[in-house]
């Protein structure tokens, strides 16, 4: 049996703190695992931001609450949903992430979670594991699972390493240019093609 890892942010759904940075007018925000590779610096730098404007919990939400899968996420998710098991494989937390996954089908989501204080000030975060993605990977293949993963970020690159199969999807030039193991596309019935290839099933699509 294979299953499909996919990141969510980026690759299904919209950057959330884009989003929140473009709803705030607060260009800081729009630094994602695209430009740092370094999780707990990025986060850190987040909270400080959150801090500085006296912003929380419920604004994020706010903002989360106007957000839609990106066009065609839907039909591919249900389209590899036919075919594979499929995990959502992010760093994204979930207090931001559940309200998206309705219009998903709820897939299985491993990602992180929060602390926050009752007024909603984030206090900090709590990662699932070190290097998590790639640690789901390697338990996926300890069941004897094949696994076949899809990504868009720096962060998301040693689950391409660690899977059977590594794919980037709609990636920034500077990580493609620096992972040009991993073929790289930029919509989904390409993605779809690269599934295809990446199957050791003949699969129709």
């Amino acid at each position: 049996m294979e299953i499909a890892c996919l990141d969510l942010e980026g690759v299904l759904i919209p950057e959330i703190w884009i989003a929140f940075a473009e709803k705030t007018g607060i260009e800081a925000f729009k630094k994602t695992t695209r430009d740092e590779p370094n999780y707990d610096i990025l986060m850190n730098y987040r909270l400080d931001l959150l801090r500085k404007n006296n912003l929380g919990l419920n604004e994020i939400q706010s903002v989360i609450a106007t957000l839609e899968p990106l066009d065609g996420a839907i039909e591919f998710v249900n389209w590899l949903r036919e075919r594979f098991q499929v995990v959502i494989l992010s760093d994204t937390f979930y207090e931001f992430a559940n309200p998206l996954m309705k219009p998903l089908g709820y897939p299985t989501l491993l990602c992180h979670k929060l602390e926050c204080a009752p007024d909603g000030s984030v206090m900090n975060y709590r990662l699932r594991q070190a290097d998590p993605k790639r640690q789901s990977i390697v338990a996926f293949k300890s069941l004897y699972y094949r696994t076949i993963a899809a990504g868009d970020s720096y962060n998301d690159t040693t689950m391409l390493a660690e899977a059977d199969a590594g794919i980037l999807f709609h990636a920034p030039e500077n990580v493609v240019k620096e992972f040009p193991q991993f073929p790289s596309v930029d919509t989904y019935e390409d993605l779809k093609l690269e599934f295809v290839r990446a199957s050791k099933r003949i699969i129709v699509i």
